[in-house]
C-alpha cells in the first residue's frame, strides 16, 4: 500500500462528505491501482453523527476508527496512524483547510525527509482566507514560545497537514503522549531526537470559519503540554 490518509475528526457529520468526496476522488486518479492506498477516519468521540457517516461512506479505501469518549487530536491521530499500512502517511484535517491536492508539495521533498511539514509560514506558502486576529496572534505567540524555549527552529508545526514515512510515523506515534492539539510540537521533537530530517514545505490553506479550537482553554492546554515536554527532556 502506497499512502494511508489519516484524518482526525470531533463533530465532522456535516464536513466529512466534501472532504471524503474530494479526497477519494484525488487519490483514485494519482493512485489507480486496487488497494493503494486508504483513507483512515478517526471518531475523536464525537457527539453528532460523525462516525455513521464516515461508515456509510461507499468506498472500499474508507475504514473508521472509534475513540469512545473525546481525547484530543493526538489521541486521534496516534490510533489512526498505529492502525496504517501505507509506505506513507499523510496527517490531513478533516476541514481540508489544506486542499488535498497539495500532497504532491509534501511528496516533492519526502525522498529528502522521514517528516515533512506543510507551512503557512515559509517560502510557497499561500493564505487564501486568514484567521480572525486573535487567532493569529495566539498562533505565532504559541510558536515563538517554543523556539524561544529551544524545542525548535521551524516556522509552523501546527498546521494539520504532514507527510511522514509510514514505518517512521508507526514508530514514532507509538511513543507520543499529549494527546491534544502539542502534539505537533512532540511529533517533531520525537523525530529530531531519532536524528530523522524535518522539513517544512510551504502549503495553501485557507482558515475554516467553524474552529474545534477553543481559544481560551486550549490555548492553556497547548503551553501546559509544551512547558511539561520543555521540563520532561531537560530532567533527561
Amino acid at each position: 500500500m502506497r499512502l494511508s490518509v489519516v484524518i482526525p475528526a470531533y463533530n465532522e457529520a456535516t464536513r466529512l462528505p466534501p472532504t471524503l468526496e474530494r479526497v477519494c476522488s484525488y487519490l483514485e486518479e494519482r493512485i489507480p491501482e486496487a488497494g493503494g492506498f486508504e483513507v483512515i477516519v478517526v471518531d475523536d468521540g464525537s457527539q453528532d453523527d460523525t462516525a455513521a457517516v464516515a461508515e456509510a461512506w461507499e468506498h472500499p479505501a474508507v475504514q473508521v476508527r472509534k475513540l469512545e469518549k473525546n481525547r484530543g487530536k493526538g489521541a486521534a491521530l496516534q490510533a489512526g496512524v498505529s492502525a496504517s499500512r501505507g509506505d506513507r502517511v499523510l496527517l490531513c484535517d478533516a476541514d481540508l483547510s489544506t486542499p488535498i491536492e497539495d500532497l504532491e508539495r509534501l511528496e516533492s521533498r519526502a525522498d529528502q525527509a522521514a517528516l515533512v511539514l506543510g507551512s503557512r509560514a515559509t517560502a510557497g506558502s499561500q493564505v487564501t482566507r486568514r484567521q480572525p486576529l486573535y487567532r493569529e496572534l495566539m498562533g505565532k505567540t504559541f510558536n515563538f514560545l517554543i523556539r524561544i524555549l529551544g524545542m525548535t527552529a521551524l516556522r509552523d508545526t501546527q498546521c494539520g497537514f504532514k507527510l511522514l514515512d509510514g514505518k517512521v510515523a508507526r514508530e514514532i506515534f507509538r511513543d507520543l503522549t499529549v494527546e491534544r492539539f502539542a502534539c505537533d510540537v512532540e511529533l517533531v521533537l520525537l523525530a529530531q531526537e531519532r536524528g530523522l530530517r524535518v522539513v517544512e514545505v510551504g502549503v495553501r490553506w485557507e482558515n475554516s470559519p467553524v474552529s474545534r479550537v477553543d481559544p481560551f482553554s486550549d490555548s492553556l492546554g497547548m503551553f501546559w503540554d509544551v512547558l511539561r515536554l520543555r521540563l520532561g527532556r531537560r530532567r533527561h
